[in-house]
């Protein structure tokens, strides 16, 4: 009697087990387990098992050749992978802003996001460095240093925040426009409401130069130029073109104050379930997705300016003198920030931009 209680009670047992072994190797993006590295077991089964999701979002639109990168993106894992690893892509800043996707994948709830680098500032100040004024004179020079040494140095550091950073896309050089007037001086941003992004660089370098930044989110821009809440903004050609900035602003400088990289982040918490085929086939499309992505965004570029122009924008570029002259003003401010961030890491990027320069 006693034998037979015993073989019905593991008979009964079996099937509930059987289902929490199921739950646990599943291929998905699933949060159980996800606060800690799935074990050698889990990640085999789930590299041979299910289709894995992978949740991928951005600020912008699809349109835009950040957009434009993460389909490159979605279809070279979904091509390497042979369909066992799917990407699911979100624009138009549908899953939140670049701050909250951030702190999504720190908090294992979101897979990817490719933001720019000045909202890492906050967490990691070194990240400062990308945000100096005037720091590239073009994208060859960015490329060397952001595919460098020291642009690896940098990736380093995102993991003991919950990060996994893959490559560095392209966002660009930055650009003012504006519903009052040209900018070709200094003092032509004097009394200018600028929408910035929450970065103590930014604000700071633009209060030096007498004008007036105003931190806010990128997807209340439109609306703040609309109802004239703010005066202007400043954001690379091509964002500036597909998010129609034209319809409520007159005024475009070709300042190229501040060049600024996209960080293309995986969450740690994802990344340390993933096998290492896994990993492989991410970090290959992020590189190679972040290629085609600055090459769409180049050309973007060259063709925005006369788009804008014929959409009735009125055009300036700033002389490289009045470039200076903006430099000159806003010195005390990177000096200042030199210190905070690092003057070794500062000095760092010094010599690598000018190795960049002599490789002409």
């Amino acid at each position: 009697m006693k034998k037979w209680v015993k073989n019905l009670a593991i008979s009964l047992a079996l099937p509930g087990l059987l289902l929490m072994s199921a739950c646990g190797t599943s291929g998905g993006s699933s949060s159980a387990g996800a606060g800690a590295p799935a074990s050698k077991e889990k990640t085999e089964a789930a590299s041979e098992g299910k289709t894995r999701i992978i949740k991928a979002g951005i600020g912008l639109n699809e349109d835009h050749p950040e957009g434009q990168g993460m389909n490159k993106f979605k279809e070279l894992v979904e091509q390497k992978s042979g369909g066992k690893m799917k990407v699911q892509n979100f624009f138009s800043a549908t899953l939140g802003d670049d701050k909250k996707m951030t702190e999504a994948l720190q908090g294992g709830l979101q897979e990817i996001t490719v933001p720019s680098t000045s909202p890492l500032v906050s967490t990691i100040k070194e990240y400062g460095i990308y945000d100096f004024p005037f720091m590239f004179n073009n994208e060859k020079e960015a490329d060397a240093v952001l595919d460098g040494p020291l642009g690896q140095k940098l990736l380093d550091k995102l993991p003991e925040h919950g990060l996994v950073g893959l490559a560095y896309w392209e966002n660009g050089f930055r650009n003012l426009t504006n519903s009052k007037h040209p900018v070709n001086t200094p003092q032509d941003f004097q009394g200018l409401k600028i929408r910035t992004m929450q970065n103590s660089i930014h604000l700071e370098a633009f209060k030096s130069l007498g004008a007036n930044p105003t931190p806010m989110a990128f997807s209340e821009v439109f609306s703040a130029l609309e109802s004239k809440t703010v005066d202007g903004q400043e954001n690379p050609l091509a964002t500036i073109k597909s998010n129609k900035f034209n319809e409520v602003q007159d005024y475009l400088s070709i300042t190229k104050h501040v060049y600024t990289p996209f960080v293309f982040l995986v969450s740690k918490k994802f990344w340390d379930q993933l096998s290492p085929d896994e990993q492989k086939i991410l970090k290959e499309s992020a590189i190679e997705a972040g290629k085609y992505q600055r090459d769409v965004n180049r050309e973007a570029n060259q063709k925005a300016v006369e788009e804008l122009k014929a959409a009735g924008m009125k055009v300036n570029e700033v002389s490289d003198e009045n470039r200076k002259k903006m430099q000159e003003v806003i010195k005390p401010v990177v000096d200042k920030f030199a210190k905070e961030i690092g003057e070794d890491l500062v000095k760092e990027m010094n010599t690598e931009v000018e190795k960049a320069r002599q490789q002409k």
